[in-house]
């Protein structure tokens, strides 16, 4: 039996995409901090689409926290054919306000946490027919952005890694693709403390519905890059056509309390 490993799980999109997998009769994986959330969403996926779900309430900004979700795995004897590396945040405020702990747990969360469950995982996705590793990046990954500074670099970083990953795996069983979402209305805003532009990301964001629904048809398509919405493709590919600091002030214009 092979599983879905979703990270970030009990909300957002992770948890829209595991409701989807689910749905395809996929068993899972669910990982997040919250245990309470996530034995909710477990109990609700077994009962409405008769799948296997297990939990692991794990903080997945701490040092060794793919080390613990990897002994899970085999002491479990969980095997997985899905990976998708979901979890992530960003904090609001310029690199000097922001204290170097907070800024270093968001870094270990959006890259090192994905590179080691990709490094610690990748024995168990070869060993499957088929398998998909998903790694979610933004579309704050194609320039930098003010005021977001290190959170749209960790975001380059994983896409980066990702395109990188795919091509040594080419030829694999193992299709490697990265997620770059714009604005999704989840919990991001008030996780990074973006209050003061909380409705216009209201307004123009994506529900995590239809952001899940064209990741998980991009990832089994084994498309390399997945960029949902229209405007969004169109926003991450004329940072191409135009000088960057043209680009970066205009991003930075648009994340200004």
């Amino acid at each position: 039996m092979a599983y879905a490993l979703i990270t970030g799980a009990s909300k957002g999109i992770g948890l829209s995409m595991a409701n989807l997998l689910a749905m395809k009769h996929y068993d899972l994986l669910l990982v997040a901090r919250s245990g309470e959330e996530l034995e909710t969403v477990a109990n609700t996926l077994r009962t409405k689409y008769n799948v296997q779900v297990s939990w692991l309430a794990q903080d997945l900004s701490l040092p060794n926290a793919a080390e613990t979700v990897y002994k899970w795995c085999t002491d479990n004897h969980y095997t997985v054919s899905v990976l998708i590396n979901n979890a992530g945040y960003g904090i609001w405020g310029t690199f000097e306000s922001l204290t170097l702990e907070k800024q270093s747990n968001m870094l270990q969360l959006n890259m090192q946490t994905p590179v080691a469950l990709c490094h610690y995982l990748l024995p168990m996705l070869k060993a499957q027919p088929q398998s998909y590793i998903l790694n979610v990046s933004s579309t704050a990954a194609y320039q930098a952005v003010p005021t977001l500074s290190l959170y749209a670099a960790s975001k380059a970083f994983l896409l980066v890694f990702t395109r990188g990953l795919r091509q040594e795996l080419k030829g694999s069983n193992i299709s490697v693709s990265c997620l770059c979402p714009g604005p999704v209305n989840t919990n991001f805003v008030d996780r990074a403390g973006m209050q003061a532009i909380k409705a216009t990301a209201e307004k123009f964001g994506m529900h995590p519905d239809t952001a899940a629904d064209i990741a998980l048809k991009g990832m089994f398509n084994k498309k390399a890059e997945i960029i949902p919405g229209a405007l969004n493709v169109i926003s991450a590919f004329s940072t191409r056509l135009f000088p960057k600091n043209m680009v970066e002030k205009i991003a930075g214009s648009l994340y200004k309390s």
